[in-house]
Parts: C-alpha cells; structure tokens; sequence
C-alpha cells in the first residue's frame, strides 16, 4: 500500500474511533500529521470526537499538539477548549514547562475562563442560540477518568470538564494551588465519580511534601465516607508513580494504613483499603486479617485470605485454621480467594490437601478454577491430587481442562498427553505465551530425557 493509501485509511480509522487500528497504520508509514477532508490534522478530528485513546495513539506516535492551525489554535487549545480532561490527558506532547510562558498562559485562560463564566452561558456566548441547553452525564475516557456533564447548545457540545483541566494545567505547570481550594474543586458536587474529584486527588498525588501529605491523611477519620474515600484515592495515585517518585513518608503511611483499617465501618472502603494495604508486610497484616474473617460483607472477607501468608515464613496455626473456614465460606469469591493462598502456602497437610480437592469439585466454575489453578501449581503430589486433575477433563469449561493438563504435566504424570488432546486446540494469541501450554513441551522433553538415560 502506498502512503497516500495508508494515509486514507489512517483518516477512515480515526474517524471510526478505532485506536489499536491508528497504531497500526502509524507504525506501518502512515503520516501521524495526515489530513482529513476539512484540511486539519487528523488529531484534530479525535479531539473533537472526544476518542482520547486515539488521541494519545496519534501524539506518542508524531502527531504535534502544539502545531500553529489556520484559525490560530493548536490541537492541545482544542483538547482544552472541549472541556475533557481525558482528551486533554492524552494530547500533552511534552512537558507543558516548555511551551512559552504566553502560550502556557493562553491555555489557563481559556479553561478558566469556561469555568467563571459557566458551560450553558459560555456556549449561548459563542453560539448565540436560545432555549435551554441539553445536559447528560456520560463517562469521561476510555479507562474511566469519572464521569463529566455533554452540554449542547445550539448545535454545538462541550464537556463540562473545565475545572477539571484548571487543577491538571496547574499541577502540570509546577502551580501549587492550596489544599483548601482544591478540596473545595473536588467536593463541588456530590458524584464521587466526577473528573473534578479525580483531577484534585491526581494533583495531590503529585505532591511530596510533609505539609500536603499529612493534611491530606488527616481526613481518615472523616465523618464523611466520600471524604475518607478521597484520602485512599490520593495514596494510591501516589503508589502508581512510587517507583519514580519514592515516597517519603513510606513506612509512615503504612503503620497509618494498618491502623485505619483496624478502624474503617465503611464496608465498601474497608475492602479497597485493605488491597491497598495488604502486601506491605506490616507485621499487624495477619492481625488485621484475622480481625474480619468473619466480617458480614463478602468483599470483605475475600481480601483476608492475603493478609494471612508471609513471605518465607509457614502459616501460623491461626492463619491456617481461618484459610481452612474461608474456603467452605458461603460466597464463591471468598472460596476463590482462600483457594488461591492455600495453594500457595500448601504445607502438604492432609487437611489443606482436602479443601483444596474439594474446590476442584466446587459447584461454582469459577472456584473450580481457582481451586484447579492452586492444587495444579502446588507441591502435593499425591494419588488424590492427580485423580481430581485427572477428573478435570471432563469439563465444559476449556481452561479448566488446561488447568488439569498443566497440573499432571508438573507431576510427569503418565496421562498428560492424553489430558492435553481432552484440552483442545490452543492456537490463539491468548496461548501463545500461556506457561501452561510450555508446560507440556517441558513434560515431553524430560519424558524424552528419561528414555534416553534408559537407553544409554
């Protein structure tokens, strides 16, 4: 195909919204600066059609935000000037620091002066239409930014996302805005969703200072659930970059972790605490888990099972117990979860073999693959063990027969080929770097090994 060809396709392919499809085309000659019919960058048409994934498709691969167009904006103007973040997110090029201070400040202009001057009245402003405007919430970005209001008015739409895009250009251009206001941008309104709260927990996430972070933790022990809520979100932005950016305050915050989840009523955030928690080898994790293994809220008590094994260390008998009653728990996703731990701190006891057996043949398939997954990747090498893989290949469920198969394989078990043909075929991509379809070339080659030792 020659470029004008892949550059037609290109523009066919952004204007279907389809980014695995621009990345391709892009990596294979297409002109990341290709036009469309309007005689604008093909980036301007993602823009415009909020499809941010495309967005950021086309700038990592060339296209230029910052390029000068005919009316005098840029793509990046545009990306602002549509009030989503998420699109907004996708456009930057480079740091915002090096675009020059009037165009840095043309930027935070133009998204304030959407926000003083509100949505519906800038849009009446410019379009110059009566009547009411048309508002519905839609989802804001392709891997969930939150949600944000399409307002449209006259003919024209914008997401209301303005604010939102303030706190990021802020925090992007090094502008500290106060805790206060921001908390104020985030609290606006009362979705927990909205790209608002998610922008202000973004910015606070970026901070390393003491000042910023123990204002923020101090809300713990909000009254307000959502408030409580906004301090986790701002730590877990943070964990995203830690590896880039180490925390400071590291061991600090896991003891304020550990001692928040000793106290969290909220059923709902106690689960997403506890995973954020759980991991860090605090030494009161077992305590914690121990603590609400009976909890009433199913969630709840399937995120105990990982505060109960220690890396390098057996289970203790108090943990063992409490992973043996999690895994005859009436909730099937509490029953995976224990599933899953068991297997891998099987100490090879009889009562742990059970309970391990008896989720290979639990009624619910998806505990029936945990349970399959475990025992296959544990140590146990027993008659017992290798007759409920052996059983596994009656199923309907493929990937419980693989999970079968690749447990007989581990043990050189003399059905493995067999079990593998019961498997079926394993020829698309989601096999092709599947360790338990290696597992049977490895089974093969020590079978080989072993026959060769023989001979010789």
């Amino acid at each position: 195909m020659d470029e004008a060809g892949r550059d037609e396709r290109l523009v066919a392919a952004v204007r279907a919204g389809d980014a695995w499809a621009v990345r391709d085309l892009l990596s294979s000659g297409a002109s990341p600066d290709a036009t469309g019919e309007d005689g604008l960058p093909v980036l301007c048409a993602a823009i415009a059609a909020y499809e941010d994934e495309v967005v950021r498709a086309l700038v990592e691969n060339g296209s230029d935000p910052d390029r000068l167009l005919p009316d005098g904006t840029t793509p990046l103007w545009r990306a602002v000037d549509g009030g989503s973040p998420a699109v907004f997110t996708s456009a930057l090029g480079r740091d915002l620091r090096l675009l020059p201070e009037a165009e840095r400040q043309r930027l935070l202009a133009l998204a304030r002066g959407w926000v003083e001057t509100g949505t519906e009245a800038e849009l009446r402003r410019r379009t110059e239409a009566s009547g009411p405007a048309e508002s519905v919430t839609v989802e804001d970005g392709a891997f969930g930014h939150g949600t944000v209001d399409l307002v449209s008015l006259g003919g024209r739409s914008v997401r209301a996302g303005h604010r939102a895009i303030v706190t990021l250009l802020e925090s992007y251009l090094g502008i500290l805005t106060p805790r206060e206001e921001l908390m104020a941008r985030a609290f606006a309104g009362t979705d927990p969703g909205h790209v608002e709260r998610w922008a202000a927990a973004f910015a606070l996430s970026e901070r390393r200072d003491r000042e910023t972070w123990s204002s923020v933790v101090a809300d713990r022990r909000h009254p307000d659930r959502d408030r409580r809520g906004f301090v986790l979100r701002v730590l877990r932005y943070a964990d995203v970059v830690r590896f880039v950016y180490p925390c400071p305050y590291e061991r600090e915050e896991t003891d304020l972790l550990a001692a928040w989840a000793a106290e969290e009523t909220d059923p709902e955030l106690l689960r997403d605490l506890l995973d954020f928690f759980l991991g860090r080898g605090h030494p009161e994790q077992e305590a914690i888990g121990l603590r609400y293994a009976d909890h009433p809220d199913a969630p709840v008590r399937a995120e105990v099972p990982y505060a109960l094994g220690s890396e390098g260390a057996p289970l203790t008998p108090a943990a063992r117990t409490a992973l043996l009653a999690l895994a005859r728990d009436p909730d099937p996703g509490v029953r995976s979860a224990a599933g899953s731990v068991l297997g891998q701190w099987h100490d090879l006891s009889p009562e742990v073999g059970r309970a391990l057996l008896d989720l290979t043949r639990d009624p619910d398939p998806g505990v029936r693959r945990r349970g399959a997954e475990a025992l296959a990747l544990s140590e146990d090498r027993s008659p017992e063990a290798s007759a409920a893989l052996w059983a596994l290949r009656g199923e309907e469920d493929q990937q419980l027969r693989l999970e079968g198969a690749h447990g007989l394989a581990r043990r050189d078990d003399p059905r493995t080929e067999e079990a593998y043909e019961r498997v079926g075929p394993l020829t698309g991509p989601e096999f092709e770097h599947d360790h338990r379809v290696d597992a049977l070339i490895h089974h093969r080659w020590r079978r080989d090994d072993r026959s060769a030792a023989t001979a010789t």
